[in-house]
Order: structure tokens, then sequence, then C-alpha cells
């Protein structure tokens, strides 16, 4: 009876510590609350090199339910088409979070576009040479119908540019091992193209001509610190 007694003590014990562990190192500092706020509208030029929004174009819609989760994981999002003086498109989107903790984490095109019926096909992941340094990106090829959508996209977690996975779990931990939680960021490029080789490589001048128009502070919350 008293060694069973013990036990449940010591049990016990050890059921409060854990949960008095967890709380202490559940992350609770938002990096989003230090830093200067963001505006996705002003960030993001409607005009630079080549490129200018299209106005003749509405961003595609997503439906209400696919729209009420982004709200829940994003706190601004950015949806324009650019047009250059060849009349090529390109569609970008932009959406923010300030948590990016595993409970928020970023919604993935291929998740997104999968909930919009659309196939994926061709996935992997690559790195875009900009003048800043290489940029870690996922590209892939979403259809529906006769819609061919070759897209590129990135993800930031706090001030660093990371692969969906195992580099974005091990930078969200990062940050929690510091309690931080991080803001992040998805940034989505694409274009309607039945040839992907030609789009990737449109995709890899607008997203050029982006970064070069934009300022130290700017670039940095678009991509990171990788290449600051």
């Amino acid at each position: 009876m008293k060694k069973s007694f013990f036990i449940s003590i010591i049990l016990g014990v050890l059921m409060v510590l854990s949960g008095a562990l967890t709380l202490a190192l559940t992350p609770t500092n938002k990096i989003a609350d230090l830093q200067e706020k963001l505006d996705l509208e002003i960030l993001i030029p409607s005009r630079f090199g080549d490129w200018k929004i299209d106005e003749s174009i509405i961003p595609l819609q997503v439906d209400a339910e696919t729209q009420a989760k982004l709200n829940e994981i994003y706190n601004q999002t950015l949806s324009r088409t650019y047009v250059n003086s060849l009349g090529e498109r390109i569609m970008l989107s932009v959406a923010y979070g300030g948590d990016q903790s595993d409970n928020l984490a970023v919604h993935k095109p291929e998740v997104c576009y999968y909930a919009q019926g659309f196939e994926i096909m061709k996935t992997f992941a690559d790195e875009l040479l900009t003048q800043y340094g290489k940029l870690p990106i996922k590209r892939l090829l979403a259809i529906k119908g006769n819609r061919n959508e070759p897209i590129t996209y990135w993800v930031t977690v706090g001030n660093k540019v990371v692969l969906p996975g195992i580099d974005e779990k091990l930078q969200q931990l990062r940050y929690g091992l510091t309690g931080s939680v991080p803001d992040g960021m998805l940034v989505r490029v694409s274009s309607i193209d039945s040839d992907k080789d030609k789009a990737y490589q449109i995709q890899t001048i607008f997203i050029q001509d982006l970064l070069s128009t934009l300022d130290v502070k700017e670039r940095t919350r678009l991509i990171g610190t990788f290449g600051v």
C-alpha cells in the first residue's frame, strides 16, 4: 500500500513539473510586436523595372472556407497581377502572419491550390540566383482543366528564408527555445503558361526586378537576411 502511495505521489509531482516545464518553454514574445508595422501595399511597389500593375485583371478569389482559414493564419494578404511591355503577365501573392509558430504555420500553395481543385505536379526545391545571393525557393505546377499555372514561392520564418518542411520546423524551434514567436511571410509568383520552363524564366526576371527596386530594409522583410 505504501509503495503504491509513494508511486502515485511521484507520478503526480512529475505531471505537475511536466506541465510547468511546458508552460515555461511555450514561446510568448512575438517578434512582430518588436518590429515596425508592416504594410504590404506600401512594401510592394505598384511599378518597377518594366512591370506595372495590370488594372484590367481581377485577382482570382479563393472559396469562403479557404479564405476563412487564411484570415486565421495571416494578418495581411496582397494579390496583384503585373504586366510588362511585352504583354507578359505575372501574378503576385504575398501573405504575412505575425505568428508563425507551429500552430499557425504558413498556408502552402500545394495545399491552397489543391483545395481549389487543382492537380499539383512537378514539385521541387530550387535556388533562384539574385543580386543579393541564392534565394531558396519551391517550384510546382498546378493544373486545372486547360489552366496550367507554374508557381514559384518562398517562405520566411523570422529573419530567414527556409524551405518548407524540416528547415521551417528547425527555424521555428530556434525561436521557440529563446521564448520568441516568429513572424513569417509567404511570397508566391505564378503565371498562366503551358511552357513551364519559359514561365519560370520570366518569373525569375520578375523577382530579380522586384528585389532590385527595394531598399535594404524593405528587401530584408521580403527575403530575410540571407543576402543582406
